[in-house]
C-alpha cells in the first residue's frame, strides 16, 4: 500500500506540474494505481486524505474530459469510480467531445472578425484543431496495432 501511495503522489504531481488541477490528479493517480483500478468515493477519500465531497469535486472534471467512469456496484447504491486500462487512449481519442464547441467558437469568431488581423490567428488555430482531429484517429489505430503485438489478449 506505501508503495501504491508513493507511485500515486509522483505520477499526481507530474500531472499537477503539466497543468492538470491537484486533486483530480492525485484522484486519477490513486485510481491508476490501485490494483483493479476501481475504488468508491470513500475509499478514495481514505488514499488521499481528504473529504468526500473533494472526492465528488474531482470525479466530475475527470468524468468530463473521459480519464474515470462512475458505475453502480452490483446490487448496491454506491458508485465505485473506474479508470480503464485504456483511459489515456480513451480520453485523448475523443476529439469531437473536446474540441467541437472550442471549433464552433472558432469558426464564428472567424466571420465576426471579418478582414481583421486577428481573425487569421483564430483561423489558423480552427486549422490545427482539424488538423488534429485527423491525425488522432491515425495515431489510435497505430496505437491498437503496437497494442495488440505488445500486449496480445
Amino acid at each position: 500500500m506505501e508503495a501504491q501511495r508513493e507511485a500515486a503522489e509522483r505520477i499526481g504531481a507530474a500531472l499537477v506540474s503539466s497543468g492538470m488541477a491537484r486533486l483530480p490528479s492525485r484522484l486519477f493517480a490513486a485510481l491508476l494505481v490501485d490494483d483493479d483500478g476501481r475504488m468508491t468515493s470513500v475509499e478514495l477519500a481514505s488514499f488521499l486524505g481528504i473529504s468526500s465531497g473533494g472526492v465528488s469535486a474531482a470525479v466530475r472534471y475527470l468524468e468530463q474530459i473521459g480519464l474515470v467512469r462512475r458505475e453502480r456496484e452490483p446490487g448496491g447504491r454506491r458508485d465505485v469510480y473506474v479508470v480503464d486500462d485504456d483511459a489515456w487512449h480513451d480520453a485523448m481519442m475523443a476529439p469531437d467531445q473536446l474540441y467541437a464547441p472550442i471549433k464552433s467558437a472558432m469558426a464564428s469568431a472567424v466571420q465576426l472578425l471579418g478582414d481583421a488581423p486577428a481573425a487569421t490567428r483564430v483561423e489558423l488555430s480552427l486549422e490545427f484543431l482539424d488538423f488534429l482531429t485527423v491525425e488522432l484517429a491515425s495515431l489510435a489505430e497505430r496505437w491498437e496495432e503496437h497494442k495488440r503485438r505488445t500486449h496480445p489478449s
